[in-house]
């Protein structure tokens, strides 16, 4: 194994995250700009907020020819996440009490010693008192003629309010029916009931609204729980729109240069680095599965996939620059049969390893862009997150053996993955198809082919 597949970190997918994985990344690129889409300690996503960009492309001969006639075509869908698709509305049973006003926040502590120490709301997105008056209109009806003292409560000038205590699978009805008859102004006939909420938080205004008139008070926080947030969606999305369609129009013509050569299918990836400076190219890879392939067996050999050979081209840069400041000189053993196929194959793929990586202290692939003509498999999305990408966009949607998207494969394949952002993992990204527009399609491929 050579230095540069030691460098590029997902040769082996076992490998341990390390402490500074776990943590929220910041950029370390020396212009502040690189900046991530990490997860905290606590497992949250924690997008840091990055500088505005100069929606512009450096030069780089390999790709000048394509800004006049391909610049901000075609149109960009960001994906959505599994929890987007599968858990929007997921719901849940909750007890609820009431209480004498001026009762309410002993009420609301006595409630919360319940909770294992240090723990948060669990349900921040419900509002965690309310007055009869604001209770959707079948609850109230139904609480007020339940009893006399609902009766009593639900009418005149009420000097009750109810709370939310929690999910019902959190508490003892025995223990709370104790600590709230014991509070001042409560008697005997202590109320604590179950009802349905929603789980998760709004995703906008108008879901909230529509909760609060369906189950209890609810409130949109101007966030996304399912997802990254809105607003870091569309900011990626402007940085990207203006040259997106020029560097998918790159992948495709190095897609079509490794088809053309024999050592692989119609399938190529860009990488880019942005910056308040512009956009610029850091590395390019056709497929090889076919070059050097023996058998039926190595030419389904993961790391031959363009993804993966141009995530790699990129760790041979930095190991390189890293090489030639230490006054080592940088040497490739010749081997009858590599399987990592990260050598550059194709005229393009030489130009572009010759020229020096635009971040001689970068990271891995930490904060850049991938543009790939087909969505990765799941071994290449893998790649990619343990390489720190930034931001995926990719043409053909591969519903069969696709590892970014969340959509449900066709004929029973079982759910899409949608390992761009999960909640399982210690990285996420941004990710985005882009409909084709200005640019040729490639010869098609089976779709059960893994990119």
């Amino acid at each position: 194994m050579t230095p540069c597949q030691l460098s590029a970190g997902v040769v082996n997918f076992s490998l341990p995250p390390t402490k500074a994985d776990m943590v929220s990344v910041v950029s370390l690129d020396p212009d502040g700009c690189a900046a991530s889409w990490g997860k905290s300690e606590d497992g949250s996503n924690n997008g840091v907020c990055e500088p505005a960009r100069r929606q512009e492309m450096l030069p780089n001969p390999l790709v000048d020819d394509l800004k006049e006639t391909h610049a901000g075509r075609g149109v960009l869908i960001p994906l959505k996440t599994t929890q987007e698709v599968r858990q929007d509305h997921v719901i849940t049973q909750a007890y609820i009490t009431r209480v004498p006003t001026k009762s309410a926040s002993i009420a609301i502590s006595a409630i919360r010693a319940l909770r294992p120490e240090g723990s948060a709301n669990p349900l921040p997105h419900l509002r965690t008192c309310a007055k009869p008056n604001d209770l959707p209109p079948h609850m109230k009806t139904q609480l007020m003629n339940d009893t006399p003292t609902g009766r009593q409560v639900h009418t005149g000038k009420s000097n009750w309010i109810y709370v939310i205590i929690g999910e019902t699978k959190d508490f003892y009805k025995e223990d709370l029916v104790r600590i709230i008859s014991e509070l001042q102004g409560m008697d005997q006939d202590v109320f604590v009931a179950s009802i349905p909420i929603p789980l998760l938080a709004p995703t906008s205004q108008t879901q909230a609204a529509m909760w609060s008139s369906q189950f209890w008070p609810t409130v949109y926080r101007k966030n996304n729980p399912l997802g990254p947030h809105p607003s870091v969606v569309e900011r990626g999305t402007d940085d990207i729109k203006k040259d997106a369609s020029v560097w998918m129009a790159l992948a495709h013509r190095v897609a079509q240069e490794a088809k053309k050569a024999g050592i692989g299918e119609a399938m190529g990836a860009v990488v880019v680095r942005r910056t308040d400076r512009g956009a610029e190219l850091v590395g390019l890879a056709g497929d090889a599965r076919r070059h050097q392939a023996p058998s039926q067996v190595f030419s389904n050999n993961p790391m031959t996939h363009c993804v993966l050979r141009a995530i790699s081209m990129v760790a041979q840069k930095l190991v390189r620059q890293e090489w030639r400041e230490g006054g080592r000189k940088l040497s490739t053993p010749d081997l009858s049969y590599d399987a990592f196929q990260d050598v550059a194959l194709l005229d393009m793929e030489r130009a572009c390893l010759a020229q020096d990586h635009p971040n001689k202290d970068g990271y891995l692939c930490h904060g850049l862009e991938l543009y790939v003509t087909h969505e990765p498999c799941v071994a290449c999305s893998m790649g990619i997150l343990h390489s720190r990408m930034g931001k995926v966009i990719f043409c053909e949607h591969m519903p069969r053996t696709g590892g970014l998207s969340s959509d449900d494969r066709p004929d029973g394949g079982g759910l899409g993955l949608g390992l761009f952002w999960r909640r399982e993992l210690n990285w996420s990204l941004l990710a985005w198809e882009w409909e084709r527009e200005g640019v040729a399609a490639l010869p098609p491929v089976d779709p059960t082919t893994h990119v």
